[in-house]
């Protein structure tokens, strides 16, 4: 285990992979600088960039993300390097919201059907008149009094269930673990599911709003498509491959899903009939790229100023709030024994402290009398099961 530089008081360095948000940045504290040299980093903020193939220089103890999907983050080998990374849960929230509710209205009114048309007789001088002889066929219908299914009530879709009531839907929902949901805030008339299969026979839409994991990658195959309503229409704000393409390709060929609504286009899908594919735009509002980015800025300070841990998509998260003496922050895998380092600090008065396990890491947080001497700093790197000993 590699024990990394504190920089105590002194200036922290951000490497930017991505573009962020001038608006974000503008939260960075005066002790930050944003730095062009990766290898003198202590953070990386990143959006989008990929960093499977990607090496850190040991000055890195944070990755930032500015958003909510890690896919392009290697969670584990961070871990095990003892870099904490965060995501930004419910910052894009609203705009993804607001661009589902979008693609419904896209898809029931045809309205980029009859936009294209327009298009294509922009010189019809008599287009006033033209217009009243064809529009019967871009009509379409309305979502008041149709049935959404949500698939997933998290930060997104348990705003876009509030929404979907709000506009006269009726609207079915199922998460994972259904007793998480604050059941003072669930809508008025929502109905809950335990399972997704329980939904498809009811809706005229389905939302899918769950993250890719090995579980969901692929989960709306033939099966899932046998299950629903005939002429369903599918929104997929969510990831790519939570979707079977070539089972998606023929229940739109046989009628079973009516539009196909997606914000991750692939060679498969722009080629399919009755598919409206927009170009990744969920997240990409202006009001989302500020809030994420301050919102990741905000934690990766509280982690390397206090030793907090919010919102981590690798380690437990575990917070003591400000600290107001001396701090450290220990990241481990589950074998770590809080015993043993509380056999370190036995001398040191223990203000208070938190133990956190995600079943495959430990966080421990301890706020304490005096800083630590070099002696003990070393006894408690050659802990087994610790990977990294941030001194806050």
């Amino acid at each position: 285990m590699l024990l990394k530089r504190n920089m105590g008081d002194h200036m922290r360095f951000v490497h930017c992979l991505n573009k962020i948000s001038p608006v974000g940045l503008q939260a960075l504290s005066s002790e930050y600088q944003l730095t062009d040299h990766i290898d003198q980093a202590d953070a990386i903020l990143v959006r989008s960039a990929v960093m499977h193939d990607m090496i850190l220089p040991p000055s890195v103890k944070v990755v930032a993300r500015a958003g909510a999907g890690v896919n392009n983050i290697p969670l584990d080998i961070y871990a095990k390097q003892g870099v904490v990374v965060f995501n930004t849960p419910g910052a894009n929230a609203n705009g993804v919201k607001e661009l589902t509710i979008a693609g419904m209205l896209l898809a029931s009114r045809d309205i980029i059907g009859g936009h294209q048309w327009i298009k294509e007789n922009h010189d019809d001088p008599e287009i006033s008149k033209t217009v009243e002889k064809i529009k019967s066929t871009y009509g379409g219908t309305e979502i008041k009094g149709k049935t959404i299914g949500i698939i997933g009530l998290g930060a997104i879709g348990f705003e876009l269930a509030k929404s979907c009531v709000a506009l006269g839907m009726k609207v079915i929902g199922t998460k994972r673990n259904l007793l998480s949901l604050d059941q003072e805030q669930i809508p008025e008339g929502m109905v809950l599911v335990k399972t997704k299969e329980e939904l498809y026979q009811s809706c005229d839409f389905i939302s899918l709003n769950v993250p890719l994991t090995p579980d969901t990658k692929g989960m709306i195959d033939q099966r899932a498509f046998q299950k629903m309503k005939d002429g369903v229409i599918l929104l997929n704000f969510a990831r790519d491959t939570l979707v079977n393409d070539d089972d998606l390709h023929e229940a739109i060929l046989n009628k079973k899903v009516r539009c196909y609504v997606t914000d991750f286009p692939n060679p498969k899908t722009v080629n399919m009939p009755n598919v409206i594919a927009i170009p990744h735009l969920g997240a990409s509002t202006e009001e989302a790229e500020d809030m994420c980015a301050t919102m990741a800025i905000h934690q990766m300070e509280s982690y390397l100023d206090h030793g907090n841990i919010i919102n981590s998509v690798n380690f437990p998260n575990a917070s003591l709030g400000e600290k107001k003496n001396h701090r450290i922050t220990l990241l481990g895998d589950v074998t770590l024994d809080p015993m043993k380092i509380q056999k370190i600090l036995a001398t040191q008065t223990i203000y208070r402290s938190i133990t956190q396990t995600n079943g495959k890491y430990t966080t421990m947080i301890y706020e304490l009398s005096q800083a630590l001497d070099k002696a003990r700093k070393e006894e408690i790197i050659r802990v087994p099961g610790i990977l990294h000993l941030h001194i806050c």
